[in-house]
């Protein structure tokens, strides 16, 4: 089971704190997906972490509860991609290296003893 990790543009940092549910936050009960093309995502279970990068920063990371495929939609459109949904849970950290910016998805690439808290997360 791969942990993967998606980068966060600058310009919906805020918004996407915003969205619920982020670490240190209570957990509200909803449901919330991260939307994404990339094929990797078919590659992620519940239980999985999804990890998010910003601002040239790991951010840290929430449990995968589950993940939807490609489907129509309720008019019958095709909806290619994926969502990768989580709720509450979401767990501050970071690594001691920077981590640029970066369409799509990638595979988790450091080992997860190099993960130290990251209690400032929220800033830029």
């Amino acid at each position: 089971m791969p942990d993967l990790v998606g980068a966060c543009p600058k310009d919906f940092w805020l918004d996407w704190i915003a969205e619920g549910d982020a670490a240190g936050d209570p957990c509200t009960g909803e449901e919330w997906g991260w939307y994404t093309r990339a094929p990797l995502a078919a590659t992620i279970k519940r239980g999985d972490r999804f990890y998010v990068v910003a601002h040239g920063k790991l951010r840290g990371w929430a449990p995968v509860t589950r993940v939807q495929g490609p489907h129509s939609d309720d008019e019958g459109e095709d909806q290619s991609g994926w969502i990768i949904c989580r709720r509450g849970g979401a767990v501050a950290c970071t690594v001691p290296f920077a981590i640029p910016g970066f369409r799509g998805l990638r595979v988790r690439w450091w080992d997860r003893t190099q993960e130290i808290p990251f209690p400032d997360w929220k800033t830029p």
